[in-house]
């Protein structure tokens, strides 16, 4: 073998392990909280000596904040081509809200995770962190197609703070208080659009 052969097995190897920890970490996580959380747990649920997590992550909440990285970055990665989309922004809007129902219905505990972890830092903790990077950058082209949609007509004339505020509670609600749901149709998003902003659009 090779000995860039052998740097790309153990390199496969070395991210097999972290995701391992990743995913026993998000379990503990999901059912302890941070504080409650501990390093020999995760271990444990992940399969692995503690010596192995410290080799890997230097504390739980190391691990923690990794999770929420790699989390959102992948949201972004999986939204992004669509918000380059050339459809109407009301189009565009529903169809990010749309990959975002699928993406959840894939892997619901790590959204849960996703969207409520950030609690257990304050706002200012919050926004230094890596991971707000890419949360700040889906808010913003979601906040973008509001701001234009309401230009062309689509969306009534509100304040797009106060829509996005808006939608996101109903949204949260209709994702996740339906647990027993395989899926949200792309209807049910528009019928909740439309409960909310009104029918403006809808017939361009």
């Amino acid at each position: 073998m090779t000995k860039t052969a052998t740097a790309n097995r153990k390199s496969a190897e070395r991210a097999a392990r972290q995701e391992l920890i990743l995913q026993g970490a998000l379990a503990v996580f999901r059912e302890k909280g941070l504080e409650g959380a501990k390093i020999d747990e995760i271990a444990r649920v992940s399969g692995f000596g503690k010596a192995t997590l410290y080799y890997y992550f230097s504390s739980k909440e190391e691990i923690f904040s990794a999770l929420l990285l790699n989390g959102w970055r992948s949201l972004w990665r999986e939204l992004e081509e669509i918000a380059r989309g050339d459809d109407s922004p009301r189009t565009l809007f529903i169809s990010m809200l749309k990959k975002i129902v699928e993406l959840v219905n894939t892997d619901r505990p790590l959204y849960e995770f996703l969207f409520q972890a950030p609690q257990s830092f304050t706002p200012e903790e919050n926004e230094r962190s890596e991971w707000k990077v890419y949360q700040n950058r889906l808010y913003k082209v979601l906040m973008e197609l509001i701001e234009q949609g309401i230009q062309e007509g689509e969306f009534p004339e509100m304040e797009p703070r106060l829509i996005m505020r808006a939608m996101g509670g109903l949204f949260h609600g209709l994702v996740f208080l339906g647990k027993d749901r395989k899926s949200i149709t792309e209807n049910e998003i528009e019928e909740m659009l439309g409960s909310l902003l009104g029918k403006a659009g809808q017939t361009k």
